[in-house]
Parts: C-alpha cells; structure tokens; sequence
C-alpha cells in the first residue's frame, strides 16, 4: 500500500479514525516508499509527503454530508439524503477516442486490476470551503497507458451517468446533463491526479461519486467529476458543464488561484470545514511545486 499525501500534512496531526492510521503502518509505508523512489511516479509522490502543518483529516461524517453534486440535489445535505438508494452495479467505463486499445472495463475489473492507493489531498471548492480527504484511488495514468494515447490525443473527457429516475437533480434544468469535465492530457496523466473508488479505506458513498469519480488536487472541487461513465481521448479541448452553464464564472483550467476571484466572492481565504477561522488560500491549493510547471508562461488571469 502506497500513502500519497498532500504537501504539509504530519502523520501525527491525522487523529480521525485512528484505527485506521495507525503510526506504525504509517511508518511502515514511508519505509515501502523510500526504498521505491527511484521511479519518476514514486519520486514525485514521495515529495507529496512533506507535513501539512496542524493540517488533519476531516471526519468521514464531515466528507460523507457536505456534498456538492447536483445530481441529487442543489443543497449540500442533498446528495447524503438522495443518494442512498443510487444503484452501482452493473457498471462499466468506456474508454474511446484518441486510443489505440480503445475498451470498456466493467467496475469490478477496474477494481481488481488497479488496486486502490491512499492518498491525503486536500479539496478546495470554488464556494471558498475547503476539507482535507483520505481518497482510495489509483492514478488516472495507469489506466491511459493501458488504452495507449494516440500522437493525436490532446485532452481527455469525462461523462457522467445519466440516469434521471435515480438521479433527481437530472428531473431539472439546474445544469446541462449528463454533467461532463476535461483535462489537456499532461494533466490527466500527472501523478496526483486520480481515479477514486474509496475514502478513508472504505468504498466510495454513493453521495461521494460511487463507484468512480476523478480527484484532482490543484483545481477546484466542481472538476471531480463524480459516477463516470465514460473517458474520451480527444484532439481538441471538450465542453465542460460548469462553464457551459456559466462561462464568465467557471474556466477550463479552474485552477486554485487567490488572485483571480470568482465574480460574486473573493478566493484569497477560505472556510475549513469544521473550523471557525478563515485561513489563506494555497496557489494550486498548496501543490504549485508540484503543478505549476504545466502552466509555464500561461496567463492564469486569462486561463482560469
């Protein structure tokens, strides 16, 4: 098992769920690593490691009813009331597009040959809320390089399920449905980004994305996009809902930035789910000596 975690959290500050971060399997990890970090992947995860200050994870109870996910509804405790019922099985991922093997795994398949690592990433929301998570997943670049990316392969796409008599929110004209995202392919096939099937060891709450969802630390929440259905490889940058629905609100790259606000509220601090005080906001939500040479001599004001 691999622990990969966000710049400046201490295992020492991690107390939720203490049955499950135990300090000597912690210490264990770090050792397995170590040992491992000559690979480019490792090395990169393992800088990943450094503290998090008194950073902590926030409770499952905290991650698993304070939701963003409009399927199930606009209010946060929507999705933790709507979603139980949300069925996950059968479910397949179809990968196409700019791919030589292009193919459908089942969810199963998925989970039997990509086995779940931890990582401890932050989540920052464009709302100016923030949590630390304990996600299960596995980097998004072991399954591209699974399908093989054409020359051609640009961007990589992602659809959500559309299921409206399971899903309510999608009863409504609240967004264009099926919810759809997209990432130009150096950044799918960073090391940080992941697909994610868990949290905090146990498997993904259907109000949490189930069965699958993309995590990608250094940009806002409302890019994990949540229950994927499909992966597309393209040659030219996709559509994505939010800045469909709201193009001078919601950019392409959402990038974590305290310098560009959001027109209706500033990004400079942000709310700690679970604490009273405002902290600043992190460039790239604290990752930027990891990310910020994707975006080398970009206008991030222009691109945001």
């Amino acid at each position: 098992m691999l622990i990969r975690r966000s710049p400046d959290i201490a295992s020492s500050d991690i107390t939720d769920e203490r049955l499950y971060w135990n300090r000597r399997q912690f210490l264990a990890t770090l050792g397995s690593i170590g040992a491992a970090a000559g690979s480019p992947a490792l090395g990169t995860a393992h800088r990943a490691l450094r503290t998090l200050g008194d950073e902590k994870p926030n409770s499952y109870e905290d991650i698993t009813h304070y939701n963003n996910y409009y399927e199930f509804g606009p209010d946060k405790t929507d999705p933790s009331e709507n979603a139980g019922a949300f069925r996950t099985r059968p479910w397949t991922v179809a990968v196409e597009g700019e791919v030589h093997k292009p193919r459908t795994f089942d969810i199963d398949d998925i989970l039997r040959r990509y086995p779940a690592e931890e990582h401890i990433y932050r989540l920052r929301c464009v709302e100016a809320w923030s949590m630390v998570i304990p996600w299960n997943g596995f980097s998004l670049a072991k399954l591209l390089h699974d399908v093989e990316p054409t020359s051609q392969a640009k961007y990589v796409a992602f659809t959500t399920v559309f299921d409206p008599n399971q899903m309510p929110g999608q009863r409504t004209a609240l967004l264009p449905w099926p919810y759809v995202e997209g990432l130009r392919l150096d950044e799918a096939l960073h090391p940080l980004t992941l697909l994610v099937t868990g949290l905090y060891g146990k498997p993904l709450p259907n109000q949490d994305g189930a069965p699958i969802r993309l995590v990608v630390p250094w940009k806002y929440g409302f890019k994990g996009i949540k229950a994927i259905v499909r992966i597309r490889l393209t040659r030219t940058q996709p559509p994505t809902t939010w800045s469909m629905a709201a193009p001078d609100e919601y950019g392409f790259y959402a990038n974590v930035n305290p310098d560009v606000d959001h027109p209706r509220w500033s990004q400079k601090r942000e709310r700690r789910l679970g604490e009273l005080l405002r902290r600043p906001t992190l460039p790239f939500n604290g990752y930027a000596d990891q990310v910020a040479s994707l975006y080398s001599g970009m206008d991030l004001r222009a691109n945001f």
